[in-house]
């Protein structure tokens, strides 16, 4: 192992100790020939600090070993339901109250980026900045065309300090692999090299600008979110500029009921923005703790989320975005031997699982949480059963889900604090049911073709002449037999002339199928004459297949 991640494992368990955190040292098992010699360590005797809270100490701790580790507070503080109410607390400072970088240094980057001073650029900027977060901080100003504005900007030499953690975390994720039974399992190098693509894109900011972006044109007219409009002139690698927003922090219920605010619909507008995003669009915001999102109160009885801070988005390989919707359909409708079965058919599960008992195991899971509201399902013990059932049924982490996995996490805790009596199964179902539907339509077929009739075309242009190619190969072939007789002469010939019709049923079932395929695309009139052909193609097909 490199010195430097040595050197950096040892400082990572100096901070925790000189916070006091030792129950966390004594949990460590990585490096446990080293650590009685910290606890000899005078300095650490000196720089033990007892007299604040534990959760307090945390969340100091957490600020001090950087980004990575605040990004984890921030992503276990939206899970108020598995902490200690005082650890929960402390760490839901850390979504947007990270201590600040000066406001001067803030100016100078900023400054840098535009090649230009900042008074030069902005009719007012406010050196105070707006908030802070583990990566960056926001600055409010107003364009010299007098929109209001805040500035992101990158916090000074982030990616030096997140890419020798993400060395940490390779280092250890490699003798996580080769030395713990569950490594093979649980995939920690997948894992690992999945974060790091995450949070090396949120460096960019022009990336996040284009998210936001996307985000945008996805809720355009939509009564569920609002996105910020993103300010393209203005916009760096390590800078962007956004439209300011005034909304009630998601957090802040005292504010959202003295404004009236209808809870229950702005919590079930929770749930549908989440599936809307993740199936309907197959682009979802994943970085959903409290301090990204904000409620418009200007109709309170049809209250509007609105979102920032963009950097971290997901998508979904259309083939896992199938499997999980068909999974949460069949555990809707109690079908848990489908969601067995799928688990198989998409290779999560190794091949020679027994359907039955892995169908009787999810029904332990699901039976007692189904139409019931969040706040009479504990979600500790829920967890504590999936981690036996992976276990047991050697069920493999699946790395690309990752990012789904936590916003759903931060979704179902987002809806327990803002609306515990809400019914995540009966908000959620009928979204589900009208996507599977509307795939599975004549019309999303159409579409589909039509948005791929560039490359039918191409098929078309050269499917005679790989069909030209093919009777070439078919009438060219040796002939290794002996002398044949004159019944055998016969026989061949007759093959030889079944041959030949079987090659042009093929081929104008293919014509055929093609040519309905392009009608059905172009979208001339009568659209049953292009079924029609296609029904046609695929008869003479089957038929020369046949014969």
């Amino acid at each position: 192992m490199k010195l430097r991640i040595l050197v950096r494992l040892v400082e990572i368990q100096r901070v925790l100790l000189r916070h006091g955190l030792d129950d966390y040292v004594r949990a460590t098992h990585l490096y446990r020939p080293l650590r009685f010699l910290f606890f000899l360590s005078p300095g650490v005797w000196f720089e033990r600090r007892r007299q604040a809270s534990r959760g307090e100490r945390l969340r100091l701790a957490l600020e001090e070993l950087g980004p990575i580790f605040v990004k984890f507070g921030q992503a276990v503080s939206t899970r108020r339901d598995l902490l200690p109410a005082d650890i929960a607390d402390e760490l839901a400072k850390l979504q947007d109250r990270v201590p600040p970088f000066p406001g001067d240094i803030a100016r100078e980057l900023i400054g840098r980026a535009y090649g230009q001073p900042v008074e030069q650029v902005f009719q007012q900027f406010d050196t105070t900045p707006l908030a802070a977060a583990s990566i960056a901080q926001v600055h409010a100003a107003h364009l010299r065309s007098g929109e209001e504005v805040v500035v992101k900007v990158l916090r000074p030499d982030m990616r030096a300090i997140i890419e020798r953690d993400l060395e940490v975390l390779h280092a250890l994720a490699d003798l996580a692999q080769r030395y713990w039974v569950e490594g093979r399992r649980l995939r920690p190098r997948e894992i690992v090299a999945e974060y790091q693509k995450t949070i090396l894109d949120e460096l960019d900011l022009m990336r996040e600008a284009a998210n936001a972006s996307q985000l945008k044109r996805n809720f355009a007219g939509s009564e569920l979110l609002y996105v910020p409009e993103v300010f393209w002139d203005y916009c760096r690698n390590d800078v962007m500029v956004m439209e300011r927003i005034h909304g009630v922090p998601i957090s802040d219920m005292a504010s959202l009921k003295a404004a009236g605010t209808n809870i229950a619909q702005l919590a079930e507008n929770g749930v549908r923005i989440f599936f809307t995003q993740v199936f309907r669009h197959n682009f979802f915001h994943a970085d959903m703790h409290p301090g990204n999102i904000f409620v418009l109160t200007d109709d309170p009885q049809h209250p509007r989320y609105a979102a920032v801070d963009f950097g971290i988005v997901g998508t979904l390989d259309p083939r896992d975005q199938h499997y999980l919707a068909e999974n949460f359909l069949a555990v809707f409708d109690r079908d848990y031997r489908r969601v067995a079965q799928l688990h198989l058919e998409s290779g999560w599960v190794p091949a020679g699982t027994r359907v039955d008992e892995m169908e009787s195991a999810v029904r332990t899971v699901c039976e007692p949480i189904l139409d019931r509201p969040l706040k009479d399902i504990s979600f500790g013990r829920i967890l504590l059963r999936l981690f036996e059932i992976s276990r047991r049924f050697n069920m493999q982490i699946q790395p690309q889900l990752l990012l789904l996995q936590k916003t759903l996490l931060n979704v179902e805790g987002l809806g327990r604090d803002l609306y515990p009596d809400l019914d995540i199964w009966n908000t959620a179902s009928p979204i589900l049911r009208e996507w599977m539907r509307e795939r599975t339509s004549v019309g999303a077929l159409v579409r589909n073709l039509r948005t791929h009739a560039p490359q039918l075309m191409e098929a078309a242009r050269a499917l005679p002449l790989a069909l030209s190619h093919f009777a070439q190969r078919e009438g060219t072939a040796p002939l290794s037999q002996p002398p044949v007789s004159g019944s055998s002469l016969s026989e061949l010939r007759e093959e030889m002339r079944s041959a030949g019709r079987r090659r042009d049923a093929v081929t104008l079932g293919a014509a055929l199928l093609l040519a309905g395929l392009i009608w059905l695309v172009a979208g001339h009139g009568y659209p049953w004459l292009g079924w029609a052909l296609l029904a046609a193609g695929l008869a003479k097909l089957a038929y020369g297949l046949w014969r």
